[in-house]
Order: C-alpha cells, then sequence, then structure tokens
C-alpha cells in the first residue's frame, strides 16, 4: 500500500496508528464544518449573532491547546490521542441531536477540543517516532489521506443532505470518528519508542523562529478559510452547489498532490520550500485582492490550499533544530500561537471589509505573507547552529 511503502517495518504499525486517528479527526471536523451553517439556520433557528459566537468560542480550544501539556501528567501521549479523536466524533455526532443554542455551543467545543488536542500530539508523535527523512514523506501521506477523508464526507453530504435528517448526517461521521478513536485506543504501539516527553508549559527562547512562523502562519490561515469563500460568494455571486463542487475538486487536488510534499521537503530543503510557499500565497493574496476572474479566482483558492499543505516544511524544521523530549510540548504552544490570530483577525478583518473594502482584507494578508518570507530566509541559520550534529554535541 502507498501509505507505508519505503517505511521500515517497525514504524508502519505507528503509522497505522496515526492514519487511523487522522482519518477520525478528519470525518468529524469536516463532518461538523460542512453541515454546521445549514444545521444552525434551518434547524436550530440560530441568529448571526448567536451563530457568530458559537463559532467563536469554536476557536478557543485551538488558543488553549498548551492545556494538554497537564493531562500528559497523568496519560500516554498516544492515548490522549486516540482519546481526542473520540471526543471530537462524540461532539460531532451528538450536534444533530440537540438543535438548540446552549447545547450547540457545548457539543462544538467538544468537537473543537478533539480536534485541536490531536493535531497538537498528531504533529508531536511523527516527529517523535521518524528520523528527519521519514517524517515529511509520513505527513506528506497523512495530508493526502486527509484530503480524502474531506472528498469521503463532502460526497457523502452532498449525496445524502435530501434524503437524511440533520441528526442522521451528523450522526454518521461522528459514529465513524468514534469508531476509529477506539481503534486506535486498543492498537498497540510497538515497534518503536519516543523519547519521554517534558511537561513544559512556558514557549523556550530556542524557538523563537518557529514560534513567529506559527504566529503569522496563523493569520494567513485565517485569512484563506474566513475571507477566501466568503468573497467568492460576496463578489462573484457563487451558488451553494458551486461551493460544494469546489471544495469537492479542492480536496480532490490535494489527495493526489500532497503524498508528493515530503519528497519535495527532502528534495528542496525546508528554507527553499518556505521560501517558495510564501512568495507564491504573496502573489495569490494580491490576485485575490485584484482579480476581476471567476476563474482566476478558483484557480488562486486551489492553489492557496495546496501551499498551505507546505506547512508540514515548518514541523520538519523544528525536528531539526528541537531536542526529542521537547517535541508535544512546544507543538502544542504552538498551536496556542498559531491561533492567536484566529480570535482577533476574523472581527478586524471584517471591520476592514467594510470600512476600506474588500481588498484592504488580503493586502493585509500580503502583508503577513511578506514577513513570513522575510523570517524563512533565518531558517537555514537556525538549522547550522541548532541542528543534529550542534546538538550531539
Amino acid at each position: 500500500m502507498a501509505l507505508f511503502s519505503g517505511l521500515p517495518e517497525s514504524k508502519k504499525n505507528v503509522l497505522l496508528f496515526m492514519a487511523l486517528l487522522n482519518l477520525g479527526s478528519t470525518v468529524a471536523m469536516q463532518g461538523w464544518a460542512m453541515l454546521y451553517n445549514n444545521f444552525v439556520v434551518n434547524e436550530a433557528g440560530l441568529s448571526a449573532a448567536q451563530s457568530g459566537l458559537v463559532q467563536g468560542l469554536r476557536e478557543v480550544p485551538g488558543l488553549l491547546g498548551f492545556t494538554l501539556i497537564f493531562f500528559l501528567f497523568f496519560i500516554r501521549e498516544h492515548r490522549l490521542a486516540a482519546m481526542s479523536v473520540i471526543a471530537a466524533g462524540l461532539g460531532t455526532l451528538l450536534t444533530g441531536l440537540f438543535p438548540h443554542f446552549v447545547p450547540i455551543i457545548c457539543t462544538s467545543m467538544l468537537m473543537s477540543f478533539g480536534f485541536h488536542y490531536f493535531e497538537a500530539m498528531n504533529n508531536s508523535l511523527a516527529i517523535e517516532h521518524f528520523d528527519l527523512k521519514q517524517t515529511p514523506i509520513v505527513m506528506g501521506r497523512l495530508r493526502g489521506l486527509v484530503a480524502g477523508g474531506s472528498l469521503a464526507i463532502s460526497l457523502f453530504v452532498f449525496a445524502f443532505s435530501g434524503r437524511l435528517g440533520f441528526a442522521w448526517l451528523f450522526f454518521v461521521p461522528g459514529a465513524a470518528a468514534v469508531l476509529l478513536g477506539v481503534f486506535g485506543l486498543t492498537h498497540p504501539l510497538t515497534g518503536s519508542s519516543a523519547a519521554e516527553q517534558k511537561k513544559r508549559v512556558l514557549p523556550q527562547k530556542r524557538y523563537w523562529l518557529f514560534y513567529m512562523l506559527n504566529l503569522l502562519q496563523g493569520g494567513r490561515r485565517i485569512i484563506f478559510s474566513v475571507f477566501a469563500v466568503f468573497l467568492m460568494v460576496e463578489q462573484f455571486g457563487f451558488s451553494v452547489r458551486s461551493v460544494s463542487l469546489l471544495f469537492m475538486f479542492n480536496y480532490t487536488v490535494n489527495w493526489l498532490f500532497n503524498p508528493m510534499v515530503g519528497r519535495i521537503i527532502n528534495r528542496l530543503g525546508e528554507a527553499r520550500l518556505m521560501t517558495i510557499e510564501y512568495g507564491a500565497a504573496l502573489l495569490i493574496f494580491l490576485g485575490y485582492a485584484f482579480t476581476q476572474s471567476a476563474a482566476l479566482l478558483v484557480l488562486l483558492y486551489v492553489l492557496d490550499s495546496l501551499t498551505l499543505n507546505f506547512s508540514i516544511a515548518m514541523r520538519t524544521f523544528f525536528q531539526k533544530i528541537a531536542f526529542p523530549e521537547d517535541a508535544a510540548p512546544n507543538m502544542a504552544i504552538a498551536q496556542t500561537i498559531n491561533h492567536i490570530p484566529a480570535v482577533s483577525i476574523p472581527a478586524l478583518g471584517g471591520w476592514m471589509w467594510l470600512a476600506f473594502g474588500y481588498q484592504s482584507v488580503f493586502m493585509f494578508g500580503a502583508v503577513l505573507t511578506a514577513l513570513s518570507l522575510v523570517l524563512v530566509q533565518f531558517v537555514n541559520r537556525e538549522i547550522r547552529t541548532k541542528g543534529p550534529e550542534v546538538k550531539a554535541v
């Protein structure tokens, strides 16, 4: 199977564990995300203000990602990862059963805590169990699997949204995620070992560049996820069906392309690939701001999504400068830093959109991307001064 090709037997068991949980986390999150807006409007009758509050609270678990470090005092990391996927699945499964404001907040927060906790541990588990050459390959293949899972959920919603009620539409992906999480919880993680992780809550000066890149990448990510499709709908009149077809096309492209990212990282190196990523992203944001072509806008969206997957290089850069025991706490801290813009930029961007036009939001994204482009020029220096040969001294 392509997922496992080229890996030693001792690592295939770990990758199977991670694949099960990645698929479960994706199914839970994408199932929730695809159904949420229609559910709260048509079934629960939430107002725009209430829905906005739910969406804002949903980002809080990402901001609180560092709190998973406290759970590591009592639970092994791989078991906590599986439990997080189960929590995400339960949150999605229960959402459709309680179409009221307060229960929707509770179920959405449960889903979000599970999803965000798992995402932090997903990165650290890859770094802990695979070497410098294997990690980008594994992360790229898992990204491809995630895109395939997203495509499957999109097809499920597209096919059954007119036949099943919301309770069943939420139940199916939620139950699938719970089952995959249970498989992960019972899966014996044998054949590989990881360093005992430090229970450190505070950031470390050693990883300043990794933190800064995560902060700026969080800003770029939230502008893309919040405002790109909104631009298509408001300014270019995309219909619900058009947007759903765009998502399916985008997931298909990512499913095919993502497994290649690891090989590209090994060939080009992190600094060069991130330079390409942010150079392309800068042009993409300028395109969002000034294009008048709907076809070009779709192309920019797909390219934006593809280049966001190059963020794997940020994780492998961290692996090259980090002590093995620092992986889990610093991935949790990085997730918190990454979500700081998610709390502030949507409101700021909405105000800029109304006050100065939609172009201003994407110009702001271009500025954040230009800052990232400057910072990645320090990546090779950090690897030279803090890399494996230096750590071993």
